[in-house]
């Protein structure tokens, strides 16, 4: 089965580019010959007309328009392959499932750009166990809960408050602070797969109602009305504060370790620099 090559693509794109194959070959350093032999080539891979050459001008078929584009997006994510394999990577992707670091999210975001200004810096929410890492979604990623998965190595950032969730009229929200015994008996809204409260936190025979969920907003949506109440670590609040929702600390529960995890074998070049920037604003903090 015959394959598309970059050398195509490029030759496509020099066409469009420049407007004749006489200007391509030029911006290409090959022969006119070469480029129609090339593009030829490409169109009989693809089995579409891509340009409509007249005697002045050079047009993209609708098929061509489509490759066009994609072919420009296949030529830079090459170029940006060879540019971090020489130089290092650009671009610094750390996922989490519920909230980034809290309140510390916008001072690790300016900490790091102003450390590491040639490496762009991505926060990306991917609601799984491992906050992405696991499906190639972020190279680093901010987890509260321990990784079992033996891919996956960690290290402990920082700990966070654990604090109760609940409708702003709720007779709870009227205390500073929460018991686990005054939670028995409600409805508790919790995400098995991400996040950091289960029925274990209390003893057997005090425990809640258990329903689930699996995103932030649905929670904070049932919670707003009254439905339930939630039990989260303290970045939740600083991440998603909403009319209608309080946060009080459980002041019986033990805190939440915030970890950065990475892959065991081929951990991110950064995640050394990450992790000493993540323990520092939780030291500071």
């Amino acid at each position: 089965m015959n394959e598309v090559e970059l050398r195509q693509l490029r030759c496509l794109v020099a066409i469009v580019d420049e407007g004749t194959f006489t200007d391509a070959a030029i911006a290409l350093g090959v022969s006119q010959a070469a480029v129609s032999r090339t593009l030829a080539g490409l169109e009989r891979v693809l089995g579409v007309r891509l340009l409509r050459r007249t005697s002045r001008e050079v047009t993209p078929t609708a098929a061509g328009t489509r490759v066009v584009e994609r072919a420009r997006r296949v030529l830079a994510d090459v170029a940006d392959l060879v540019q971090e394999a020489a130089s290092g990577p650009r671009r610094l992707r750390i996922g989490y499932a519920w909230s980034a670091v809290g309140r510390h999210t916008v001072a690790f975001q300016r900490g790091w750009t102003a450390a590491h200004p040639g490496t762009e810096l991505h926060l990306v929410r991917v609601n799984t166990a491992s906050a992405g890492l696991g499906e190639g979604a972020c190279d680093l990623a901010v987890l509260r809960r321990p990784l079992e998965d033996r891919r996956f190595d960690s290290a402990i950032v920082g700990l966070e408050r654990r604090l109760c969730a609940l409708a702003a009229d709720d007779p709870l929200a009227r205390r500073r602070t929460v018991r686990l015994a005054d939670l028995t008996g409600r409805v508790l809204l919790v995400d098995r797969r991400t996040g950091t409260t289960t029925p274990e936190l209390w003893p057997p025979g005090s425990r809640p109602v258990v329903e689930e969920t699996h995103d932030v907003d649905d929670w904070l949506t049932a919670i707003g009305a009254g439905r339930a109440v939630g039990v989260t670590a303290e970045s939740t609040a600083n991440q998603y504060p909403r009319p209608g929702i309080v946060y009080r600390p459980v002041r019986d529960a033990a805190p939440v370790a915030v970890r950065l995890a990475w892959w065991r074998d081929d951990p991110h070049p950064a995640h050394q620099a990450v992790l000493e920037l993540l323990s520092d604003l939780y030291r500071a903090g």
